[in-house]
């Protein structure tokens, strides 16, 4: 099967993954981390797991040839700290908590969950190469949540709105319901539902819709300021932008082109007529007051 690339690794980010920073030390004693989506268990007894790491990465031989590494499972607060251990050519290390560790490899403090592994074997994995490790330490955090990624783009982990039990419903006077971290994911779910099945029939993603949107409003934006606001990191960014080349909505300078400022304004025509609807049971001032009370929450001025 001849494959595209670019396609291929679309198609897998349908698939959410956690995200992790593996650590080890080189022969120098050099401390060495990359950020990884590949973790995965292998056995409970004898416990595995498994990663896989580039055949071009400049930390393939102390993690291929080395004796032990450790994997981290990081929060979902940790977005900056997985995009420090992607880039290259700085310390990564710097400012960094470290724990104690038990095997020789740098243990990052506060994370999800930690791993600490003996290197049980490496496998041949075509462009990647497979490293399984034997755990021989493990820890983790009760009631916090992980990072994920999906669809190109960091993202959190939430319960489902349909794993609901209705016949534990609280009464509408109850705690749960007058709780503002429920009433903001029951409204997301709601808002989603609504306008991202269209996003589909136009034939982009919503990392797409972000990206066009931005770009026309501030089509000078730098791509790493682009990917600080979309939460994507920059090596995903690149892709999505490369996607909205093909499609010919962005030019060879990434600028909007014709057809994709029609389809912004399109899709923004849209957009307000789904927010209208969303909004119709409140006054044009509460709608004012909502939208400048969740700026505020969010950190905005």
């Amino acid at each position: 099967m001849s494959t595209d690339p670019k396609d291929f690794r679309r198609a897998l980010g349908k698939f959410p993954t956690g995200v992790t920073v593996i650590t080890t030390t080189d022969p120098q004693g050099e401390k060495i981390g990359v950020t990884a989506s590949s973790f995965n268990s292998v056995s409970i007894d004898p416990a595995l797991v498994l990663w896989s790491i580039d055949k071009g990465a400049y930390s393939l031989q102390a993690f291929t040839e080395g004796s032990s590494f450790t994997i981290h499972v990081l929060r979902d607060d940790q977005m900056e700290l997985s995009n420090r251990f992607a880039r290259r050519g700085e310390d990564k290390f710097a400012g960094v908590e470290l724990a104690e560790s038990g095997n020789g490899a740098p243990r990052l403090a506060a994370v999800a969950a930690w791993f600490e592994c003996r290197t049980w074997n490496v496998y041949d994995g075509g462009d990647h190469d497979i490293i399984v490790g034997e755990v021989t330490a493990y820890g983790y955090e009760d009631n916090v949540g992980s990072l994920v990624f999906h669809n190109g783009r960091y993202a959190v982990p939430e319960v489902h709105p349909g794993v609901r039990d209705t016949a534990i419903q609280p009464q509408n006077e109850g705690f749960l319901n007058d709780y503002l971290l429920y009433q903001l994911h029951q409204a997301l779910s709601a808002c989603r539902a609504g306008f991202y099945p269209t996003l589909t029939r136009f034939g982009i993603t919503a990392e797409e819709w972000r990206v066009l949107s931005l770009l026309a409003d501030a089509p000078d934006t730098p791509v790493a300021q682009i990917a600080e606001q979309v939460t994507q990191p920059l090596t995903s960014l690149n892709e999505t932008l490369a996607w909205l080349r093909d499609k010919r909505l962005l030019d060879a300078e990434g600028a909007l082109s014709d057809s994709g400022r029609a389809l912004v304004d399109r899709l923004r025509v849209l957009a307000v007529e789904h927010e209208q609807q969303l909004l119709g049971r409140l006054s044009e001032s509460q709608c004012q007051v909502l939208k400048e009370s969740l700026r505020l929450l969010s950190g905005g001025k």
